[in-house]
């Protein structure tokens, strides 16, 4: 049985507005189904029409987030921000597997973080914190494997022998990357408070939708997580 994240209270100091839906798949025994590809593009295009209405208010409000934890979000934004800057340079968003490509839609459609886990390579509960820069963080550089832990203060997603995504939502390590549709799955879309709770709500079924084609026949559970205290 999945038992759902922790958030460490002190989050609140940084973003007292956060709000998050876990979305646990298990994928062990589910059949073989399809990414629609038009999800991507129509999510492409919901960028380039600068949409959806909120999004600049909750891109904003990450940014705020990304300063208070001591982050530049110009340079290392959250990754929704991430996305939908390189579509409005390049006009789309390459494909990388259809679970990413999934999520990326999510992502880009809704101006939402959405993260994606294998949840078989994980070792115990996710758990967003505060780092305090003892931690590791696996991940390539120049085609190396290398370890890049967070600096202290950092807001970081872990587990209970690393982190596996630096600056909130920022980078994913390489030991929990999804990279098959087998198994068990672990996703998250983080919302602050300028994003209103009906879109959060829509952007769940999409990806609970979604996740159904791709793989029918998974188990989903889906939670609402809250910061702690």
């Amino acid at each position: 049985m999945f038992v759902g994240p922790i958030i460490d209270g002190r989050i609140k100091n940084i973003a007292s507005g956060f709000r998050a839906v876990s979305v646990y798949v298990d994928a062990t025994s589910a059949g073989e189904g399809r990414f629609d590809p038009r999800l991507l593009g129509e999510a492409c295009d919901c960028a380039l029409a600068d949409g959806p209405a909120w999004a600049e208010a909750h891109l904003a409000s990450w940014s705020d987030a990304y300063v208070v934890f001591g982050a530049k979000p110009n340079r290392t934004p959250c990754s929704a921000q991430a996305l939908r800057k390189r579509v409005l340079k390049d006009g789309t968003l390459s494909t990388i597997n259809p679970i990413v490509d999934l999520y990326n839609a999510i992502s880009l459609k809704y101006a939402v973080p959405v993260g994606g886990e294998n949840f078989d390579a994980y070792v115990g509960r996710p758990h967003l914190t505060i780092a305090d820069g003892s931690e590791t963080f696996d991940t390539m550089m120049n085609g190396e494997a290398v370890n890049d832990p967070p600096l202290p203060g950092e807001v970081i997603w872990r587990d209970d022998i690393g982190v596996t995504c630096r600056r909130w939502n920022w980078r994913q390590g390489t030991r929990t990357r999804l990279k098959t549709l087998t198994g068990r799955m672990w996703f998250v879309l983080e919302a602050l408070e300028t994003m209103p709770d009906d879109a959060l709500a829509e952007a769940t079924d999409a990806m609970v939708g979604g996740l159904n084609a791709l793989m029918p026949g998974c188990k989903i559970a889906s939670q609402e997580i809250a910061i702690a205290g």
